[in-house]
Order: structure tokens, then C-alpha cells, then sequence
């Protein structure tokens, strides 16, 4: 049929079959036969010895990139091709890569119970209450952020050191007391369950495909990352240039994250505005701009410790580190106002509907911001705060006021 804008469906050629550690033993007849049917058959080399004896066509080892593979699925367009994945293809699993290339009624998809809900399922846990984290392939300090008294997490190993690193980690946190469930192979014929304290851990030949359950207890001393935006200023490694605990949450606040955006920060200093950007959604991304090599090893340690280890840094002077960036949703200004074009650079950086917010200090500071809420609008605020302190040795307290700061939003048209 043609006119009308109607076109045909197009027929399913890729299958994305997910395979457990029981091989084909737990396919379906459907899967079955897609399998043995495809003309190319691709997965990593375990999925692809786990199917041998049902692959009647071409078999194609993930090869390292494993988009370097996507050429030849496309190559078979139109043709059977099967991609064997882990459990559920789509839960941190090679499917989204699969679909960025090929449209979805193109394919089908026959997944297998995930490595979380088999955990789960073992240890009596219910999904929608634990925190799923997969650290495979991800730094371990990526888990830091859902460390929480009493919270349950499924975290999907990188290899067989992953468990002891994580045992290690939380009694480095003051929660050495959580405890560890090492699930090994789950699902096939070696499957092994294992339990053990944080600071008690000894499990040995601990096999590379795990996945670690955890219960978090905390100690009086934890260290915990905060669900409120203002840490406190002593969880920050830093050399005085700090957006202090109270003018970092007014400034969270105006900079109004939203899912899946990018900040960039410039005048990044310890990195506190950057790194509270990403802990308020595990979407959020943000650069980091700082001439300093020293400021900016700083604020990437900060950045480990406090549980978000994919903050991107720009060593380099703003606004010439502006070339070749992604366009950012939103821009922190908090250090080289001393720049007369810095904040007509950030501006033009903007996306459109983007959001800025600057900070000064300085009267000279202060004047460019000024100018700038008289050109493009906005708000301008002064903030200021002040804490008890005591007055000499004796028991009176005073008010001690901080530098006040005087502070700039505005929305790009």
C-alpha cells in the first residue's frame, strides 16, 4: 500500500537472545531456533561456546571495542543474525548499544532473568527496594553515592577482586559492619552463595562472573554522602577556594538540575558544585573547568570520595577551554571573573533555555555581574551568613559574618 504517509512494518531480522550461566538448556523453542536458523550468530566468547552445538551459521566473537562488530550486523541487514547477550539484554546490557544502530521492530528480543533479579530472587530481596549498581567496567567509587544506613544494593561485579575492593571501601567508611553476599555463576551448575561482614571479609577464589549483595550498617562516624544538596564543607579536600555548605545549596538550587543535563563549571576549585550537580541524579553530567593542575587533581579525588568518579575535567584557562565542548544546559561560574569576557563567553555558550548562575566576591566581581543582569535580566541576590562564634576564651558567643556573595541567574531566551 502506498500514499498516505503508511508504510510496512519492517520484519525483525536482528534477534537478541539473553543466555544464562545454564546455557541452552534455559532457551525457549522460539530462541532455539533463531539460534541455529542465524546466519551470524555474535556474543563473547563464553555465549558463544555456551550455544555451540545449536550455531549452524557464522559465529562472531565480541572483538574489544565491541562496537568494532557493529559493521558486520549491519553487513547482514535483511538476513538472520542472532546477538547473544547476559540475562536481560536491556538492563545494563548490550542492547541499547545494539539499538542506536538498528530501529526496534527490526529486532526482537528473548531475554533471560538479570543477574539482579536472579540475586534478588536467592536472597528473598525485592527489586523496587534495592539500588541495582553496575560497577563492571565503572570506577568502584560509583557506588560511594548509595551508601545509605540500611540500604540494600545488588552491585554487578567488574571480576573477582570487585567484592574483597568493596569490602574494603565500606570499612574504610566506618560501615564495616555491612554485610557482603558474594553470589558466584548464578543460574548454572557452579553456582556458589557466600556471606561475610565488611571488615571480616576472607573469601577466596572468588570467580570473575559475580555479583555482590550489600547491607549497609553504619557506624556513628560513617562517612555518608548526603541526600540534600550542602554537604558539609569537611567531606571536601580543599585550599580555601570552596563554595561553602550554605551558598553551595542556594546554588544548587538556582542552578535547577534537570534529568540527563550537562553543567558545566568553571572555575572548578575543589569541585563542589560539580560534584553535588551529579549526586542529585545519576543522568546528570558535568565539566569541570580549572587552570590548575593542582586544584584539579584535588576536586577529582573529591570527586572519587564522594561517590561521582565520571566528573570530566578541563585543565585549561576559561573561556579559550570553551572550544570544542558540548553545549551545556547550565554554567556555574564561581572563579575568573577577573576576565572581562569570560561571562559573555559562558553566555554565548549557552543553550538556549540554559541556565547560568554566578558568584562573586569582590567589588569588581560583583560590577561585571551587575552589568550582566542589566543586559540579559534575571535575578541578582546578595547572600550572606552568619554563625555563632566565641569570643575570646570566655563563654560569650558573638555573630561572625561571613564575605558576602553576591549572586547571578538568569535564563537564556
Amino acid at each position: 500500500m502506498t500514499g498516505g504517509g503508511a508504510t510496512c512494518p519492517a520484519k525483525p531480522w536482528l534477534s537478541i537472545v539473553g543466555l544464562g550461566e545454564d546455557g541452552i538448556d534455559g532457551l525457549s523453542a522460539v530462541a532455539r531456533r533463531l539460534v541455529s536458523s542465524a546466519e551470524l550468530v555474535v556474543g563473547g566468547r563464553r555465549h558463544l561456546e555456551l550455544a555451540g552445538s545449536l550455531i549452524g551459521g557464522r559465529s562472531l566473537a565480541w572483538p574489544s571495542p565491541i562496537a568494532g562488530a557493529m559493521s558486520d550486523i549491519l553487513a547482514m541487514r535483511g538476513r538472520p543474525v542472532v546477538v547473544l547477550a547476559s540475562g536481560d539484554p536491556f538492563h545494563y546490557g548490550v542492547g541499547d548499544m545494539l539499538l542506536r544502530s538498528v530501529p526496534a521492530d527490526e529486532t526482537i528480543c528473548l531475554p533471560q532473568p538479570s543477574s539482579f533479579s536472579l540475586a534478588a530472587s536467592r536472597l528473598g530481596w525485592s527489586l523496587q527496594d534495592i539500588a541495582p549498581v553496575s560497577l563492571h567496567g565503572r570506577a568502584l567509587e560509583g557506588i560511594v553515592r548509595h551508601l545509605q544506613p540500611g540500604a540494600r544494593i545488588i552491585a554487578l561485579s567488574w571480576d573477582g577482586e570487585t567484592p574483597g575492593r568493596l569490602a574494603r571501601l565500606l570499612s574504610q567508611r566506618g560501615m564495616g559492619e555491612s554485610k557482603l553476599t558474594v553470589l558466584e555463576s548464578l543460574g548454572g551448575p557452579q553456582e556458589r552463595i557466600r556471606r561475610a561482614t565488611a571488615q571480616g571479609f576472607a573469601l577466596a577464589d572468588v570467580v570473575a562472573l559475580n555479583i555482590v549483595a550489600l547491607e549497609v550498617v553504619t557506624a556513628p562516624e560513617a562517612r555518608i554522602v548526603t541526600l540534600a544538596p550542602g554537604l558539609d564543607d569537611s567531606l571536601f579536600e580543599h585550599d580555601g577556594q570552596l563554595t561553602k555548605r550554605d551558598i553551595r545549596a542556594v546554588t544548587l538550587s538556582s542552578l535547577a538540575p534537570q534529568q540527563g543535563e550537562l553543567l558545566w563549571d568553571v572555575g572548578l576549585g575543589a569541585g563542589s558544585i560539580a560534584i553535588e550537580w551529579l549526586l542529585r541524579h545519576p543522568s546528570l553530567r558535568a565539566i569541570g573547568i580549572e587552570e590548575s593542575a593542582e586544584r584539579a587533581a584535588r576536586a577529582m579525588r573529591n570527586a572519587a570520595t564522594l561517590g561521582t568518579p565520571d566528573l570530566q575535567i578541563v585543565q585549561k584557562s576559561a573561556p579559550a577551554a570553551f572550544d570544542g565542548l558540548p553545549a551545556p544546559d547550565a554554567i556555574f561560574v564561581g572563579g575568573g571573573l577577573s576576565d572581562p569576557g569570560l561571562l559573555d563567553a559562558a553566555w554565548s555558550a549557552l543553550k538556549p533555555g540554559g541556565r547560568m548562575v554566578a558568584n562573586a566576591v569582590s567589588l569588581q566581581s560583583e560590577a561585571r555581574l551587575i552589568d550582566c543582569f542589566q543586559r540579559h535580566g534575571g535575578e541578582i541576590t546578595r547572600l550572606q551568613v552568619a554563625k555563632a562564634g566565641r569570643a575570646g576564651t570566655g563563654n560569650i558567643f558573638v555573630w561572625r559574618h561571613a564575605a558576602p556573595i553576591t549572586q547571578w541567574r538568569a535564563r537564556k531566551p
